[in-house]
């Protein structure tokens, strides 16, 4: 099928982001993917071509403006759903090695058939709970960088993410723009979990109010966090 992706190119030139062809053929192919599969699972409630392009894969590329993409940086991006914003980045800045985890197993099967399909190198999909995975060596701690579009509090995000981040790395979080509130009241949790606030960078993008809290980890974080299953969410650390 042909799209017209002259929007795209125009919001990629805005975040000052260049693309070669194959690049865009396999943003088109993942759109595809996506779409169909979205048929039988539900993946996502946004679906048409211009509105993915904008909601999905130029706002998970939008890191840019905050994080150096561009270099051999070992990345997770925790709660990805549908590959976002794990599988957009991937594709724009190949030099990362990206870590997808979620925990529903058919997301998961769903993102290995992308990644299959598309050839990327250097990105793996696991299913797994975060409250498990952040206490497993091989995880905690190793990131670079702690990625979320995932649809959470601040606090418990941060419990959720931060626990896999090496001192000095960064958790990163995709917000709306409203957001100033929720980071007051994460402040006491993002402390105690090792981090601090470095800075909330809000912008516009594509008529959307969008944010990104950038939480650099000072410390390591206590061996008790993250809690057991579902305690993040229903008592965030006061």
């Amino acid at each position: 099928m042909n799209y017209n992706t002259d929007k795209f190119q125009s919001g990629l030139e805005k975040l000052n982001v260049s693309l070669t062809e194959d690049q865009i053929s396999k943003f088109l192919m993942y759109y595809d993917i996506l779409i169909e599969t979205n048929k039988v699972m539900n993946l996502t409630a946004i679906t048409e071509f211009e509105d993915v392009v904008d909601k999905h894969f130029l706002d998970s590329i939008s890191i840019c403006q905050v994080y150096d993409m561009n270099q051999n940086i070992r990345v997770l991006d925790m709660g990805t759903g549908a590959g976002f914003p794990g599988i957009p980045l991937k594709i724009a800045f190949p030099e990362a090695d990206i870590v997808l985890a979620d925990s529903l197993n058919k997301r998961i099967r769903f993102l290995n058939d992308v990644i299959s399909k598309l050839e990327l190198k250097n990105i793996t999909a696991i299913h797994a709970r975060a409250e498990e995975l952040g206490h497993k060596k091989e995880y905690r701690e190793k990131f670079d960088l702690c990625v979320s579009r995932a649809v959470a509090n601040l606090s418990s995000l941060s419990e959720y993410c931060i626990p896999f981040v090496k001192v000095n790395g960064k958790f990163i979080s995709y917000k709306s723009g409203e957001i100033d509130s929720e980071v007051g009241q994460a402040k006491k949790s993002i402390y105690v979990l090792g981090g601090k606030v470095e800075d909330v960078y809000k912008f516009d993008l594509c008529k959307q109010r969008r944010s990104f809290v950038i939480i650099k980890k000072e410390k390591k974080t206590p061996l008790a966090y993250p809690r057991k299953a579902g305690m993040p969410t229903k008592i965030p650390i006061q």
